[in-house]
């Protein structure tokens, strides 16, 4: 009878883990339509202005990216239909922004749609928040953009331009403080349909007033967005005075999210880079790359900072590490700028002209054909030292032709600075027109400060991280006050035991046998 239980025990086990992996399989979550992640995001936007939680509206924002490339005007106009009520003036307003419906298609697509999709509620009788209204714009602008095909078509982006400018003037005309994170988002939006229509600069008055207005509501999030508008407006024009001021005269909200810092980082390594500071420029350029989104996600920006930090490397004397040149994403993207590096770390003069001149058109377009133009000095400084660790005396002349200048006079000057500035440890004899080497034959000089700053630096991120890191942490309410009373408790306790002890009342077992 045993044997007989027990095997029914075990068919029973086997058929309901059977049901469980069956359920596990129904319950797999399949991705949501265009209509329906939007309508739901809908959801969170009126949770968020109800609960006064924006997590809900960010939480709606990051998902802009990908669904932004799923919508088309079938899409928008269903989810608006869904959402507005029938009678509604801001339906009217959002559908006008769409193209006409088509009569014919309307019958086959609810023919498909009844077949995969779940039968639609009744319709909206009330009028959604404002915040519902803006985040339609901007998912109509972000519609237009992508139609417009980068500026190919202008009547597309002349309608994106009028709706980025009635847009904005109904954010400023609503002035609600659970609209500032879709409208720091929008901004992003209106910037673009600027700069794709070529009239950057005349969007840089309104930003500069919203910008105002943003520092003095504290709106973090709307503040970030407009500085980092300003500074690439600034930075497409070559505006760099401008944008240093903007820089020195505001102070970048310290809350803002990574994706605003690693943009606000890039804009900084930009302008120091031009003001021949490249020690900030590395520091800036550094904390971007860690900042950034990771390279599949956005691949033209984690090539842009790459671009500019190998030649702001490159113009601090050091060679950057190979393994950047190997990765997937910037192995094409940074060729031209790995020849450069092989110009500059053998020191070949007529090298690095020829390669300047063959990516000439990438440089300029990647706007450091002028930051690589002063890489001629640091080249030249390469080769004078590859020339004084091979030799311990060698004319000026021999110089000249080895690396490939056009008179000794040049040479003569270019060793002087040499080795004024510590690059060699020699000596130039005018006299005789030579240059006495006292380093040759590959004695190891001193590197002390150089690894000190280098450690020093490492370890100022380190701590920066650390301090960042402890602010980010969240701790739960009144979890210290367990541990008060954990230690009360304790100190009560050893108050016994010493008044025990005392009085003579433990006895030798108690105390711990042999003590």
């Amino acid at each position: 009878m045993t044997d007989v239980e027990m095997k029914d025990k075990k068919e029973e086990d086997k058929k309901t883990e059977d049901k469980k992996e069956d359920k596990k399989e129904e319950v797999k979550k399949v991705p949501l339509t265009p209509v329906a992640e939007i309508k739901a995001n809908v959801v969170h936007i009126g949770r968020a202005v109800s609960t006064i939680e924006p997590r809900f509206t960010h939480r709606v924002l990051r998902t802009l990216t990908a669904l932004r490339k799923r919508i088309d005007d079938a899409v928008l106009r269903e989810a608006i239909e869904d959402v507005f009520p029938k009678e509604s003036q801001n339906k009217v307003s959002l559908l006008s922004w769409l193209g006409p419906a088509p009569p014919s298609s309307t019958q086959a697509m609810d023919v498909d749609s009844s077949a995969s999709t779940p039968p639609k509620g009744p319709a909206p009788t009330t009028e959604p928040i404002p915040e519902v209204d803006i985040y339609f714009r901007l998912l109509i602008l972000y519609h237009l953009l992508k139609q417009s095909n980068n500026g190919a078509d202008k009547d597309k982006l002349s309608k994106a331009k009028e709706l980025a400018q009635e847009s904005v003037q109904k954010m400023h005309t609503l002035n609600r403080r659970s609209m500032d994170p879709i409208a720091a988002k929008f901004w992003f939006a209106v910037e673009r349909t600027y700069e794709i229509s070529g009239d950057l600069a005349e969007a840089r008055p309104m930003f500069l007033s919203a910008q105002r207005t943003a520092a003095l509501r504290h709106d973090d999030d709307t503040q970030a967005s407009l500085i980092n508008r300003l500074l690439r407006s600034y930075l497409a024009y070559s505006l760099y005075d401008q944008a240093d001021k903007l820089v020195s005269k505001t102070t970048f909200p310290t809350s803002a999210g990574n994706p605003q810092l690693a943009r606000y980082h890039y804009y900084l390594g930009r302008i120091k880079a031009v003001q021949l500071n490249y020690s900030d420029a590395h520091t800036n350029l550094q904390q971007s790359i860690r900042r950034a989104p990771p390279a599949k996600v956005a691949p033209g920006f984690y090539q842009a900072v790459h671009k500019l930090f190998v030649v702001v490397e490159l113009l601090m004397g050091d060679i950057p590490d190979r393994s950047i040149f190997r990765h997937p994403v910037l192995e094409k993207a940074l060729l031209g700028y790995f020849e450069i590096v092989r110009a500059v770390r053998t020191g070949s003069l007529s090298q690095f002209q020829q390669t300047l001149s063959k990516h000439a058109a990438l440089f300029q377009a990647d706007k450091t054909h002028t930051l690589i133009t002063r890489l001629r000095q640091n080249v030249i400084k390469t080769g004078i030292r590859r020339l004084s660790l091979s030799y311990s005396l060698i004319s000026l002349k021999d110089i000249c032709v080895k690396l490939h200048l056009d008179s000794e006079e040049d040479a003569e000057y270019i060793v002087g600075k040499a080795i004024r500035d510590g690059v060699i440890d020699g000596k130039l004899v005018h006299e005789k027109g030579w240059m006495e080497c006292s380093g040759a034959g590959g004695t190891k000089r001193g590197y002390g400060p150089e690894v000190a700053d280098v450690f020093g630096r490492r370890i100022g991120y380190c701590l920066e991280l650390h301090n960042e890191s402890v602010k980010a942490m969240r701790y739960p309410l009144n979890a210290h006050r367990k541990e008060l009373a954990d230690a009360a408790g304790a100190r009560e306790r050893e108050k016994e035991l010493v008044k025990e002890i005392q009085e003579g009342d433990l006895d030798d077992e108690e105390m711990g046998g042999d003590f």
